[in-house]
């Protein structure tokens, strides 16, 4: 069976030529694809500096880096399954409540053709709307890795839809079970002392970088692992739970996060989980420095992509 390649580098240059995600072809939809790889150009969640509706595409550029082995597993994903690169979820940058449902409406487009998205956004706000097209079966678990729990309530007001509270409405929502979601690298000040009780409250296991760094990483991601199973789960990987040493360019920066190959270590311990979906997001290039975070976001979302595209495969071959 053939399946969809990377453009070759030693015949087209990589900076020649339409940027897509991992050089991939373009497609006006998801069908017939095995992984969609897309764009969520929206920050109207962002409650402070605003950049990431630009992330896609320069992760997209950025992603042309990308070769088509897995240096560590050996996987080569384009070898085992069909991937495109579908385009950017439609947005109105003027509605934020008009964006959550064309969002959402886009990612269930993609699962009703058979295909596992992998995101690239794109504030923190984003993936509630993705949860919303996946969870339609019952509430799934989560991987998590960000500087920030995003489980608060309402900023300035009554305003209950920002990159700060999608995983509280997920949870209200029915969408994510909480006692399936670990949470990785959670730093820096909050606002109030009690910004992390509903997620402590309702069974989050939170790994905060204080205890993180007193572990090896593969030790907490086997006891991710343990409190996951092997149901369905979502990955969502915000850029500011690494350093912003490693990953200037995103909105809300904590110093004291996670190195880069400490976080690829951590995705190659999800190896051989069922995950239906996954993002990258908060990369906001317009505070980025020579591009570095565009290059982490397009590296981690082939880390993803590896993930994925093997267990898929390992399905086909035992149906």
């Amino acid at each position: 069976m053939s399946f969809n390649q990377p453009q070759d580098a030693a015949v087209i240059p990589r900076f020649a030529g339409w940027p897509s995600f991992m050089r991939l072809p373009f497609a006006t939809s998801a069908a017939g694809a095995d992984i969609a790889l897309v764009g969520v150009p929206f920050d109207g969640g962002t409650t402070n500096r605003a950049g990431a509706r630009h992330g896609p595409r320069e992760i997209r550029s950025q992603s042309s880096f990308m070769r088509r082995v897995h240096h560590v597993t050996q996987v080569a994903p384009y070898d085992l399954v069909n991937v495109v690169d579908a385009g950017d979820s439609p947005v109105n940058p003027l509605d934020l409540m008009d964006s959550l449902r064309l969002i959402e409406a886009f990612f269930r487009d993609i699962r009703s053709h058979g295909a596992r998205a992998i995101a690239a956004g794109g504030d923190h706000l984003v993936t509630l709307p993705i949860l919303r097209a996946l969870a339609t079966d019952g509430p799934i678990g989560m991987v998590h890795f960000d500087a920030h729990s995003d489980t608060n309530d309402r900023y300035f007001g009554d305003n209950l839809y920002t990159h700060g509270t999608p995983f509280r409405r997920a949870v209200e929502e029915g969408l994510l079970d909480p006692k399936r979601v670990v949470q990785i690298g959670i730093r820096g000040s909050i606002y109030d002392s009690s910004d992390l009780d509903f997620a402590v409250s309702n069974g989050f296991r939170i790994v905060f970088m204080e205890e993180f760094a007193e572990r090896k990483p593969e030790e907490i991601m086997a006891e991710a692992r343990s409190i996951i199973g092997d149901q369905p789960v979502y990955v969502s990987f915000d850029v500011d739970a690494l350093d912003p040493s490693m990953a200037p360019g995103t909105g809300t920066p904590e110093i004291g996060g996670i190195t880069t190959f400490e976080a690829m270590r951590m995705l190659r311990c999800l190896r051989g989980l069922p995950i239906i979906g996954a993002d990258v997001v908060e990369v906001s290039p317009p505070f980025d420095v020579s591009n570095t975070t565009s290059l982490v976001g397009a590296t981690m979302m082939f880390e993803l992509l590896c993930l994925m595209a093997e267990v898929i495969a390992a399905n086909r071959t035992t149906v």
